[in-house]
């Protein structure tokens, strides 16, 4: 069936502020979305709330409205379409790519009539397909009337009924809560005790109060299956995914494998099966779908977990892995093509029905952020947890997965020999036992300590095939360690770069040499990195996309061109303090690169994300953001420069080694950045431009710590240099704590310096973003915050432009910003942080390059800050090149948005750390706004140590 010409525009709901368990994988899929429909003559609008993503910008959707996600809102919308004479009225909502948010606003907005009132279709899903897989009951209903099979449960809407179950089925059960995301309420209960906190949880965290009672099949192997289907009930399956962690790990809590390892062939097929049947069974929907099942490693036996109508982190994870882009034929299938009508997007040439196969492995591993949750409980379970991801791509699943460990930026070279290895047996056991983040490493730890693989697996229940992987790791140090550099055998250093070893392990089990000797033997016997493209027909047909990872092997098939070239450097995977909005900001990046005549490439390794979509770049690296990586990618490509300053400090970290090795720094140097980041030198800088800030002193050890806040005056604030989003920061009141706040500082960042600084208590706290070109400074914007200094930036609601600061307070604001840009020869961005007392402004700290806060400014003034910042930086347009209009009526207001409700149990307390894992965005008519003067009146409640 062609496509279906009634639909000339289409609105897309976007999902929302980041939350755990709903993350920057539906800006991907909404952005791919919208320019696939695009693609097709079609208007794009779009709603989400996010100012900090690619999608709610002007380069992706036709029409966006920065809206809080409401039905309210969207019939706002659809009553501007049918009002004005500017926009086509609105056909039909796209509401798979948004994630739960989305869905769950669709199925309230089909209740409450709206889609019957303007006349506007539901593509992509049917509302009644929702209903039947979102509904614990009806979900399970249809299962057994279809013949799939699943776990013994009950539906409960009441404690009554959820005892009766709970007696019914027994122990171990899971609750698990109808219409919630990324696990919310839901658990284990291994006995009785336990049962009914469990169930009020999963009670109040439904929308619906209604939670299935199910039989828990711990330790059974969990696997997921992306399909898609078109309204011609053609199927495909584009990618088996499996969980390295066995069943009672959410999902996006587990590191996962794609292809499938350990399936034997009978049980993929009856798999495959039965996803069909179930997604032929929900109705008559055309798009995106993934499929969860469990099987009993004992006998293969097979059940269903779930079906989701929709895009989802899987899907994501799927097209960067296969090189299928799912997003985008989902929204040509939601408005009537068929898959046969599609063409492929990576040949060209063949149609998009077809199922990719790969001839190389993808490892997922997920990134906690614990650290900014004190007391929170870290054990894994049905509740997702994690922040971010990464994905990494090898030969084979050892290489992939060191490749991972290397990605994920926690100060690991890759799966162990680093130094960081845990020695304690109890400790390790314990781990092994009750799941956390570092459980992989534990496991090398513990075969490394001669716990046999078997009392590994039993405790673990993983499967025995990737022990046995992770074993092998394990040999291989051992091997090694009877060589010196200069006598390692060509084939055996050939072995271990293959199973993935970075150069720095192998010098840390070498002992006594280092990075750069190991990097300068291996060339030395020409062992060089090769770059192998992904193109998802196993190279039967040629593929038209540059999309590559490395491995080791003879032939390369990236071949550098002769353009000039730009790297942008990504900003790996997301977390607290470094989010989408960096992500926001490199794409930006190529784009400006792209539009000025140079060759764009991308060195990123985050799945979720619109800059490794592999058309974005003109040429995609998907490689760990790790400098024996990137290191190697500049020497095939010898770009003119690499961009460092719009990847956060993942990129930041970067520039002194490209620096050191005379690899050109585009926009401001290393020098002028790294002043900025020395606070000595920083302080030193202030004082000679004579402009105020808190008195500080430099601390090496607790007893330096006490002297120097003596003389700086109580309370201070203590914190490590080179860190991002307030890492270890904190505010101390005396000696006590100020030295249990060093000695732990020391302890978790060692051979670090410590900065104690005099808190200005009771400040106002206020940023300036702006652009610099070497001559002129132009002033982005002006935020005030709400809440009192003391709280990060990133934590606070912030107003645009400020609302109560004097003129006299503003005007030194905007004279510091420019003497700060000129002094430190800024070239592209500067954000600057200031406290204000008694209409004194005090400079806090500066960042020369992207903030949290441009892509959230870009978005309120209507202008494209960014690609004007980047142009300047690669050095192809001035200031004056460019008119400036900002198009903000009244305020803009920045809202954090917290995902404390994962952890119940950590206090809600503010303080120099962030802890927000997202934001939205509200335009308030002027300050008399009555959600406005309630923020004001709270604004210092939640200040904390």
């Amino acid at each position: 069936m062609p496509k279906d010409t009634s639909i000339r525009s289409v609105l897309i709901i976007g999902s929302g502020p980041i939350i755990i368990g709903q993350a920057c994988e539906f800006d991907y899929s909404g952005s791919q979305a919208a320019l696939s429909l695009k693609e097709e003559g079609i208007t794009v609008s779009i709603i989400n709330s996010n100012p900090a993503t690619i999608m709610t910008d002007k380069v992706i959707g036709d029409h966006v409205y920065l809206r809080p996600l409401t039905v309210d809102s969207i019939e706002v919308i659809l009553q501007e379409h049918i009002d004005s004479a500017d926009l086509p009225r609105i056909d039909a909502v796209l509401p798979t790519m948004g994630g739960q948010t989305a869905l769950n606003l669709c199925k309230e907005a089909e209740e409450r009539g709206v889609w019957e009132k303007y006349g506007v279709k539901v593509v992509g899903v049917d509302v009644a397909a929702i209903e039947k897989t979102e509904n614990r009951e009806a979900f399970r209903q249809l299962m057994v009337d279809i013949g799939v099979g699943v776990a013994e449960s009950r539906i409960a809407n009441s404690f009554l009924e959820g005892k009766e179950a709970a007696q019914e089925i027994g122990y171990p059960l899971v609750i698990r809560p109808s219409y919630t995301l990324g696990g919310s309420g839901g658990g284990f209960v291994h006995k009785k005790e336990e049962f009914d906190a469990a169930l009020k949880r999963g009670l109040e965290a439904s929308p619906t109060h209604e939670v299935l009672v199910e039989k828990a099949v711990l330790g059974w192997k969990e696997y997921e299956l992306e399909l898609l289907r078109d309204s011609n009930d053609n199927v495909i399956i584009i990618c088996s995914i499996e969980n390295f962690d066995p069943m009672g790990i959410h999902t996006g809590d587990s590191i996962t494998v794609a292809p499938a390892m350990t399936l034997s062939d009978r049980c993929y097929q009856e798999m495959r099966n039965q996803a069909i049947k179930m997604m032929r069974a929900i109705g008559n929907f055309a798009g995106g779908c993934n499929v969860q099942f469990s099987v009993n490693p004992a006998n293969d036996e097979i059940i269903a977990i779930e079906i989701n109508p929709r895009v989802s982190r899987s899907s994501a994870l799927a097209s960067k892995a296969t090189g299928y882009p799912i997003a985008k034929i989902a929204a040509k299938l939601a408005i009537g093509y068929n898959l046969d009508e599609i063409e492929n997007q990576i040949t060209k040439t063949t149609s998009a029905y077809f199922e990719p196969t790969l001839d190389y492995v993808i490892v997922k591993i997920p990134r906690w952020n614990f650290d900014k949750f004190k007391g929170a409980n870290k054990e894994l379970g049905l509740q997702m947890k994690s922040v971010g991801e990464v994905m990494a791509i090898g030969r084979t699943f050892i290489e992939a997965l060191q490749k991972a460990c290397q990605s994920l930026e926690i100060n690991r070279a890759g799966l162990g020999a680093d130094g960081r290895q845990v020695r304690n047996i109890e400790e390790i056991m314990d781990g092994l036992e009750h799941a956390s983040w570092n459980r992989l490493f534990l496991i090398k730890d513990a075969m490394a300590m001669g716990v046999p693989l078997e009392s590994i697996r039993k405790v673990t229940k993983i499967d025995k095939w990737f022990l046995n992987q992770i074993q092998e790791l394990v040999l291989l140090e051992t091997e090694l360690k009877r060589y010196s550099l200069n006598n390692i055998p060509q084939d055996f250093f050939v072995t271990l770069k293959q199973k993935g070893f970075s150069d720095i392990q192998i010098a840390w089990l070498l002992g006594n040499v280092t990075e750069d000797e190991v990097y300068d033997r291996r060339k030395a016997l020409g062992i060089n990195r090769v770059y192998k493209m992904v193109d998802t027909c196993a190279a039967e047909f040629p593929a038209k996309t540059p999309y590559y990872y490395s491995t080791f092997e003879e032939e390369n098939e990236s071949v550098p061109s002769d353009k000039k070239k730009v790297i942008v450097l990504g900003s790996g995977p997301n977390r607290i303090g470094q989010g989408i909005e960096f992500d926001y900001s490199c794409v930006h990046g190529l784009l400006a690169a792209k539009e000025t005549g140079f060759e764009a490439i991308m060195i990123n390794c985050n799945p979720e994300t619109v800059s490794t979509d592999f058309n974005m770049a003109d040429k995609l690296y998907f490689e760990p953001v790790f400098w024996e990586h990137v290191r190697e990618i500049i020497e095939l490509e010898k770009p003119v420069g690499v961009i460092v300053q719009l990847g956060g400090q993942t990129a930041l970290k970067m520039a002194e080694k490209l620096t050191e090795r005379g690899i050109k720094i585009i926009g401001t140097s290393f020098e002028n950045m790294d002043i900025a980041e020395d606070r000595g030198r920083f302080s030193d800088l202030l004082k000679e431009l004579d402009i105020p800030y808190p008195k500080y002193g430099v601390a090496e050890n607790a007893e330096e710590a006490i002297v120097v806040a003596n003389e700086v005056g109580y309370p201070v604030l203590v914190r490590p240099s080179y860190v991002l989003g307030g890492q270890g920061m904190s505010i101390v009141i005396n000696d006590e704590d100020l030295e249990k706040a060093v000695v732990k500082l020391l302890g978790d960042l060692p051979g670090n310096r410590v900065l104690i600084d005099h808190f200005l208590d009771r400040a106002e706290e206020a940023e300036s973003d702006s652009i610099s070109d070497g001559e002129d400074v132009h002033i982005v914007g002006m935020m005030e915050h709400i809440e009192p200094a003391g709280i990060h930036s990133g934590d606070s609601f912030a107003v645009l432009p400020t609302f109560s600061l004097s003129e006299t307070v503003t005007k030194a604001m905007e004279e510091y910003s420019i003497k700060i840009a000129k002094a430190l020869d800024v070239r592209g961005l500067l954000n600057i942080q200031f406290a204000i007392k008694d209409e004194k402004v005090y400079v806090i700290e500066a960042n020369p390059r992207a903030s949290r806060t441009v892509p959230f400014i870009a978005k309120a003034y209507d202008v494209p800050y960014i690609n004007i910042a980047a142009k300047i930086m690669l050095g192809v347009a001035k200031l004056k090149d460019f008119t400036i209009v900002r198009k903000l009526k009244g305020y803009a207001i920045k809202e954090p948005v917290f995902s404390y409700e994962k952890f119940p149990e950590v206090a809600k307390e503010l303080g120099p750390e962030m802890k927000s894992t997202g934001e939205a965005i509200r335009f308030i008519k002027d300050l008399e706004d009555p959600y406005f003067r309630k923020l004001y009146k709270d604004k210092s409640m939640y200040l904390s140590k």
